[in-house]
Parts: C-alpha cells; sequence; structure tokens
C-alpha cells in the first residue's frame, strides 16, 4: 500500500498519496488544480503557468504545483486574492488571441479553455487591437487537422511524438505572439498514435480529419468498452449518438486510461476500427440466399444440426469468453467438435513492442483457458469428417484456404453466424446476423492474461440478437448470466477468488496457472 501524507489545503487537512504531484494527488481527493501543459503521461513541462498555488511559509512562496511533489504538513493555498490574479491573469494571456469560434469548434463541450474561462476569468476582453493571425485547417498529416489560431502552446503534442512514439515531427517556432505548433519540413506525422495528438489537446486546435464536423460532444452518449482490433484488449471510450427518425451509430472510438493495459492512449488503427462497427453488417437472415424471418432461419438451421451426424462447431477468438461458454455446451449437447482455429488473424511482423500486437483477435487465450483447439491440423482433420459447419463469426481463415480445405467447403452444409456479411456468410446456406461488441456485454482476456469486462454501449433500433441467445436456439444449454458466471469462475480461479461478483474496472490479473496457456 503507498504511503500517505497528510497536507493542508486552503487551511483543511487532507491525506493524499506520497510521491505524486500536487496536481494528481489532490486530484485524487477531488480537489481541482486548472493547468494546460501537465499530463501524466508526459510529465510537467510548466510553461503554461496555470498551476501555480501558494505555499504558506515557502520559499518560494509561489510555485507550479505540476513540479511540486506533496510533502508532511505542507500548507497549499488556491483561494487568495492573489492565486486567483494570476489564474484570471493567465486565462487572458491565452484568450487575447483565441478566436471566439466556439459554435464550430469541434472540441466545444469538451474544452478545458472553456471551463476554465468559466470556472477561473469569466472576465470581458479588454482587447482593441487587431488578433493576430496563424494557419487555419493545417493537414499534419494520418488524419491530424491542425488550427494554430485556437493553440495554446502547451506543447503537449510536441512531446507526445518525441516522448511517446519518438518520431518528432513536431516542434514550436518563432517567439511570443507569433510562436506556433509546425512540422517539420516534408515530415508530416508518421506515426501509428498519431491522433492521440487531438485527445491530448486541451483546447481545439487538434482536430481529427475524421471526426471533424460530425457530430457536437455535447449530443454524444459516451460508454466504456474494450477495443477488438488486437489482443492487448485497450481500453476505449465508445462515444455514439441515436439522431432522430435514424439508427444508434458510433462516431469514435477514444483512449480510456488503464495502467494496467494501454496507459492513456490508443493506436490510430483500433480508434478508426469504430467504422467496422457501422459498416457493412449482416442486416437480414437467409436461407439458401434467400432472405428469411430470423425466427425461421434459427429454426432451419437448429434442424439441420440435428439431422446431421457430424458437427463441426468453428468459433472465433473475437468471441466473449460468455459466449465461448455457450458454444462449447452447444457442442456438448449436440455431440459436435469445436474448434478455434483463426490463423487468419495473426500478422506476423505487425506489432512494434508498444501497443500493436500480431494476433488482431480480441481473446485468443479465452479459447485456450477453455481448451478450445486451434490448431490448423485440428480443424482440417474435423472438417474432413464433418458434414455440417457451423461458423459462429470467424471468417478470417477464409481469405486464402488449403486447396483440400475449399474443396470439403464446396459440399458442406454451412450455417454461417456472423455480425458482418463476409465471403463465408455469403457463400453459406444459413447466414444469421449476430450483435458486434459494441452491442453486448462480455469478458475477454488479453495476452497479457487481463480478464477484462465490456459493458453494452450501442442500442439498434432493430437490434440483432446475441450470440449466446444464438446459441440457446440452437441447442445449448449454458446460456443464462447466473449459470455463465459459475463456469467461468470454475475456470477462473482468481474470479472465484474475488471479493464480488463484477470484474474489476482495470482488469484481473490471472494467475501463472491459468494464464498459462496463453501464447498470443
Amino acid at each position: 500500500m503507498a504511503e500517505m501524507v497528510k497536507l493542508f489545503v486552503n487551511g483543511q487537512e487532507v491525506e493524499v498519496e506520497s510521491g505524486k504531484n500536487l496536481i494528481d494527488a489532490l486530484e485524487v481527493v477531488g480537489i481541482e488544480i486548472p493547468h494546460f501543459c501537465y499530463h501524466p503521461a508526459l510529465g510537467a513541462d510548466g510553461n503554461c503557468r496555470m498551476c501555480l498555488v501558494g505555499i504558506e511559509d515557502g520559499r518560494p512562496p509561489l510555485v507550479p504545483a505540476c513540479k511540486t511533489p506533496v510533502a508532511e504538513g505542507l500548507k497549499v493555498q488556491l483561494d487568495t486574492d492573489k492565486i486567483k490574479k494570476i489564474q484570471r491573469d493567465v486565462m487572458e494571456l491565452e484568450l487575447i488571441n483565441h478566436p471566439t469560434d466556439c459554435p464550430v469548434c469541434d472540441q466545444a463541450g469538451e474544452c478545458k479553455l472553456q471551463d476554465y474561462y468559466m470556472s477561473y476569468d469569466h472576465q470581458a476582453t479588454r482587447m482593441r487591437v487587431p488578433q493576430v493571425l496563424k494557419g487555419k485547417k493545417l493537414d499534419f498529416g494520418c488524419g491530424v487537422i491542425h488550427d494554430q489560431e485556437r493553440c495554446v502552446l502547451c506543447a503537449r503534442c510536441v512531446r507526445f511524438t518525441r516522448q511517446i512514439t519518438k518520431t518528432g515531427e513536431l516542434g514550436i517556432i518563432n517567439r511570443s505572439d507569433e510562436a506556433r505548433v509546425t512540422l517539420f519540413p516534408g515530415r508530416p506525422l508518421n506515426n501509428r498514435y498519431a491522433l492521440n495528438v487531438v485527445d491530448l489537446c486541451p483546447v481545439g486546435a487538434m482536430t481529427s480529419k475524421d471526426f471533424r464536423f460530425k457530430q457536437r460532444a455535447w449530443f454524444l452518449k459516451r460508454n466504456k468498452g474494450i477495443c477488438h482490433g488486437c489482443s492487448m484488449g485497450c481500453n476505449i471510450f465508445i462515444d455514439h449518438n441515436r439522431e432522430k427518425y435514424k439508427d444508434d451509430l458510433i462516431y469514435r472510438f477514444r483512449p480510456r486510461f488503464n495502467p494496467e493495459v494501454n496507459g492513456y492512449f490508443i493506436c490510430d488503427k483500433g480508434r478508426m476500427s469504430y467504422h467496422q462497427e457501422n459498416e457493412g453488417r449482416l442486416k437480414s437472415a437467409r436461407i439458401d440466399h434467400e432472405d428469411s424471418p430470423l425466427v425461421q432461419a434459427l429454426q432451419t438451421a437448429r434442424r439441420r444440426i440435428e439431422a446431421s451426424d457430424k458437427v463441426l462447431l468453428l468459433v472465433s477468438p473475437n468471441c466473449s469468453l460468455e459466449q465461448m461458454l455457450a458454444i462449447r455446451s452447444l457442442a456438448t449437447e449436440k455431440g459436435a467438435t469445436i474448434s478455434g482455429y483463426s490463423d487468419g488473424c495473426i500478422q506476423t511482423g505487425d506489432a512494434d513492442g508498444y501497443l500493436i500486437q500480431d494476433d488482431k483477435s480480441a481473446n485468443r487465450a479465452g479459447l485456450e483457458l477453455l481448451q478450445i483447439d486451434t490448431t490448423y491440423d485440428f480443424f482440417k482433420e474435423s472438417l474432413q469428417r464433418a458434414d455440417t459447419l457451423v461458423c459462429f463469426n470467424n471468417d478470417l481463415f477464409f481469405t486464402d484456404p488449403d486447396p483440400v480445405v475449399a474443396e470439403k467447403l464446396k459440399v458442406l452444409q454451412t450455417i454461417a453466424i456472423s455480425t458482418h456479411e463476409t465471403p463465408f456468410s455469403r457463400q453459406a446456406g444459413i447466414a444469421i446476423p449476430a450483435a458486434s461488441y459494441s452491442e453486448y456485454a462480455g469478458s475477454v482476456i488479453n495476452k497479457d492474461g487481463v480478464l477484462q469486462y465490456f459493458g453494452r454501449a450501442v442500442e439498434k433500433n432493430v437490434p440483432a440478437p446475441e450470440m449466446i441467445s444464438i446459441a440457446r436456439d440452437l441447442g445449448a444449454t449454458l446460456t443464462e448470466p447466473e449459470a455463465l458466471l459459475h463456469a467461468m469462475k470454475r475456470c477462473i480461479p482468481a474470479l472465484a477468488a474475488a471479493e464480488s461478483d463484477q470484474i474489476p474496472e482495470r482488469g484481473l490479473k490471472l494467475t501463472l496457472s491459468e494464464a498459462a496457456h496463453v501464447t498470443a
């Protein structure tokens, strides 16, 4: 347990964690110190001076909170007239040349400059001379659009490209009113994490070309989720909105802080994967390539499975742990073989040693934990014996199948349970639409053996059935939430030993024995 120290803020005693600076330590106890340039992942820069605080009997009496560690007995002043005047003066400096374009700014509603103006300034402008004009709508590359007029020169974006990506494309040139963030000549942003500068920017200077002018921040609903783009399992916010007379759509993914997994950032590819949740979806059931009512398709699929002698169930490594358990119970009930083969998810050499992984599936570790065979040899052997293949959202390997496998697929009875239209769903005898991961709740295990839970975010006007309910309609018996939780506890001793049935928000690190199978 971290050592605690007692200090005084505006005369009131508070207990905070030792080793932190004043901004981070006091934030935990609900006390805000305004700041622009400081960010926990980038360290203290000390250039904005917005976080200056008073230290009673201190030498010096004024210090930047971002560079001042907490200490026993420290007496911090945040509400004196002198501190308030400093905050107003800093805000006035930041706003002197700032354009009044909040009505068209993407950051409106999420802007620290707006928030701090309302909380710490609220003064009318004294400017009687024209504002200094700077560049607008500058394409910095990688989908980042920069508006120099809005920039407060916090240098977060510059430090990100130097400290995190180590690509160093950005810098600050000139001085005084002419200072601005810009690219080095001939070096646009060229890294796989560039769009994180949009999240880091406390104002609307860095914007996303993809999100620009698409939605107002205050219309968006924000739900916590897990990125399914690779086996890292980065924590994200899913921002979505249902406009009048329209369906609920996702407009962006944003990183959600989790020190056990992704820290403060996500990769650009994972961020943009929200498009796949909106587009290319399998929207209606089909029987023998003709549209069919969902109920009829499910009944027909069940009859065909029951009439088959050798059924092979192919489960996706993107399915949740609960879905895998339900599908495994279906295999048990029907005497079917189950495979998790999905080598098509592996892109060897794509990992970068930071967040991006070779394995582009979210829950391969779940297959290993449930001892579902993932080898090609087992799949190929099982396929040769099967007369019916039921594919639960697993289509990646069909991009370049073995010729023997390809020939077998032509004569098999096939059933596709799929979130999206795929080559396999288009040729399957029965196609059944299913909810994607933003539309249901479940658990996944990342490549480091961290078990994480994510909730339902999007509610479609006509929701697709969830994979577990489809498995139940096909004959699975392990489908109720309570029964699935008990089954998970039997598989995961660390979950059984937890004080609560709820998986902690930061995830549950599995023991070495529980994560022993994990190779992703």
